[in-house]
């Protein structure tokens, strides 16, 4: 089954930074975006940045443009979150996902429901 992987979690002091890697290796031409989404207990899962594998546009949730930065690696299959200036509330499970070319959906990539494989998730804990 096809799952993306992702790694790097941890935890951060508050005001520090973080990198988190997903690997999207055996999809080979099978995804066309993938993002990066956090969930805490309680609360809906919430799209924070997303890249296309084409031209690697990308989108950013409000809460965290300009702090966190997404990148991709098409040779090694692997796509980045840099994690900037953590707070507190950036505490939370992220998870990696990949989506199936279903049109220009612009910022609507970071709609949960438009993503079709999922990661496992990684811990992010931003505490002192």
């Amino acid at each position: 089954q096809l799952q993306p992987v992702e790694s790097g979690g941890g935890l951060v002091q508050p005001g520090g930074s973080l990198k988190l890697s997903c690997s999207t290796s055996g999809f080979g031409l099978k995804y066309y975006a993938i993002g990066w989404f956090r969930q805490t207990p309680g609360k809906e899962r919430e799209g924070l940045s997303c890249i296309t594998s084409d031209d690697e546009r990308t989108f950013y949730a409000d809460s965290v443009k300009g702090r966190f930065t997404i990148s991709r690696d098409g040779a090694n299959n692997m796509v980045y979150l840099e994690m900037n200036r953590l707070e507190p509330e950036d505490t939370a499970t992220y998870y990696c996902a990949v989506a199936v070319f279903r049109g220009s959906l612009g910022s609507r990539w970071l709609r949960p429901a438009n993503m079709d494989y999922w990661g496992k998730g990684t811990l992010v804990t931003v505490s002192s």
